[in-house]
């Protein structure tokens, strides 16, 4: 006798890690009540149709409104993180081993606070969240001007690591309710894009402010007041203008907000949901893609922590001054910048997420072994090529937040996997920060080959990541197929069921509708 739809909820409630087993697990239903806010306002069948035309123009009203000011936070964000950069060649007070600690400083605020402050937005609306913290997190670095001590320099790198660490889960959070999984790396990369263009903008404005003569504030003093002051502006617009959901999306119509949500139905992924849930926290942890995840970013995030506060040191030494250097390293962030947009394109194009990772980490490790090969060639051309493309690895952590956005449900499990992959980024910039040692300068050499050897790890996790996912939807696959033999279920029936499993804020592997972007 066929089944109807509704008795088939009750197989989603049992983790289905091994898909294959759904067909044959049939219990208790699904609790709606500790579903997503979206349910409020389209339940949890689809009531409503609108037309590809109507979805067009409501992605095009998204598009002028979120991603905007989610660039806009990372560019203040990168900017702010690198500050750091640019004054160690502009009379900051602090060299040698102390500016290794105070580079540190940063990830070690990051770290600490990464998981309080992903929980905290959990129970939060979670723009407003961001905007507070991104006002704070532009007083604290405007106080860098007024401090001249190691001491009071590291306090405050602390304090602005834990106000910033909040910034890519929320954003990657954000992006997840408003677009579909073919949408997400597309719009993360027209934030993350900014990694880039901030080192281009930065470059210049340092350049210019280098010029100063120092009388009234020292040029570092000057770049962390601009720097603070647009931050404490970028944070005033999201408390203003950022949606916390397509539910309480401000600049939606009724109307609109239910087509947001409709849109996403289908990719099973959710919204939003107050509730913390431990067993998704325990099904996080037990994942081992998240683990691979937590890896591929460490082994990513090293030679950031590196680049980022050492580059300009790198490029000095090739036998450049201070003012040459600055203007110099701009192209490292076009070439970034484009590797970023161009690998989101294909990722959302061939629905890929870790085929880009390898894309983006092969010209670094290229340009790491030129630097390492010609170190002493003093072939300057050669060596700035090197740097340049060696840019082109900011791009896999697009690649990484992309694949979390993607290949993740379960409101605190997104959560949870964001917070463990921002905490091995943490610790891997922590890392990053001492492979480029005072002992090694000028030529840097260990860390040179750090670089190259810890890239081609994360190439290989990748492929290893993209294989786990292949083979996970083949069997779901083929379980979907089963249940819907067992249950003599129409295709319309499936569609249906899908449907209703959508806001339920079941994981990945509770839903035996969810398909794995590879």
């Amino acid at each position: 006798m066929d089944r109807s739809p509704e008795a088939s909820i009750s197989e989603t409630k049992h983790n289905v890690e091994d898909s294959e087993h759904q067909a044959n697990s049939i219990t208790d239903a699904v609790d709606m009540s500790s579903g997503d806010e979206a349910l409020k306002l389209v339940g949890k069948e689809r009531t409503a149709q609108f037309s590809e035309e109507y979805n067009a123009r409501l992605r095009r009203k998204l598009d002028f409104t979120i991603p905007p000011l989610c660039a806009a936070v990372y560019f203040s964000q990168y900017l702010d993180k690198t500050s750091l950069n640019y004054a160690s060649i502009m009379g900051f007070p602090i060299t040698g081993q102390e500016y290794n600690l105070v580079s540190m400083a940063f990830y070690l605020g990051f770290l600490v606070w990464e998981f309080p402050t992903v929980y905290i937005s959990q129970k939060m609306r979670v723009g407003k969240y961001l905007g507070v913290n991104i006002v704070l997190w532009g007083i604290v670095l405007m106080l860098h001007a007024a401090g001249t001590s190691f001491g009071a320099i590291f306090a405050l790198r602390i304090l602005l690591g834990m106000l910033e660490s909040c910034v890519a889960p929320i954003l990657i959070l954000i992006i997840t309710m408003f677009y579909k999984k073919n949408e997400q790396a597309t719009r993360i990369s027209w934030f993350y894009v900014m990694n880039g263009l901030t080192q281009i903008f930065g470059g210049f404005v340092a350049y210019g402010i280098s010029f100063d003569d120092g009388h009234r504030l020292a040029p570092y003093q000057i770049i962390y007041i601009l720097l603070g002051g647009l931050a404490i502006v970028v944070g005033i617009c999201v408390l203003i203008w950022m949606p916390d959901s397509p539910v309480h999306a401000w600049f939606l119509t009724p109307e609109e907000r239910i087509a947001a949500l409709e849109r996403v139905r289908d990719d099973q992924s959710g919204t939003e949901n107050h509730k913390l849930k431990p067993a998704q926290i325990r099904e996080a942890a037990s994942d081992v893609r998240t683990w691979l995840i937590v890896l591929v970013t460490l082994v990513t995030a090293i030679p950031n922590g590196a680049l980022s506060n050492f580059s300009n040191l790198v490029i000095k030494s090739f036998g450049y001054t201070s003012k040459q250097t600055l203007i110099l390293s701009t192209p490292a962030g076009f070439t970034q910048s484009l590797s970023t947009i161009l690998l989101a394109w294909f990722s959302d194009r061939k629905g890929e997420r870790m085929l880009p990772v390898v894309f983006a980490v092969t010209p670094t490790i290229i340009g790491a072994a030129i630097l390492v090969g010609l170190n002493d060639s003093g072939n300057k051309a050669v060596l700035l090529f090197a740097i340049y493309i060696i840019g082109t690895y900011g791009s896999a952590l697009a690649a990484i937040y992309s694949y979390n956005a993607s290949n993740t449900s379960g409101h605190t499990k997104k959560n949870t996997v964001n917070a463990m992959t921002l905490v091995s980024f943490s610790v891997g910039n922590i890392i990053g920060t001492e492979i480029f040692l005072a002992k090694d300068a000028p030529d840097y050499i260990p860390g040179k080959i750090a670089i190259l050897v810890l890239l081609i790890a994360s190439l290989i996790i990748a492929l290893m990541l993209r294989a786990i996912n292949l083979r996970m939807n083949v069997r779901r696959r083929k379980a979907l197929v089963a249940l819907q033999t067992q249950n003599g279920w129409a295709d319309a029936d499936v569609q249906r069921e899908r449907e209703r499993h959508a806001f339920a804020d079941l994981t990945d592997k509770e839903n035996p509708y969810f398909i794995y972007t590879p």
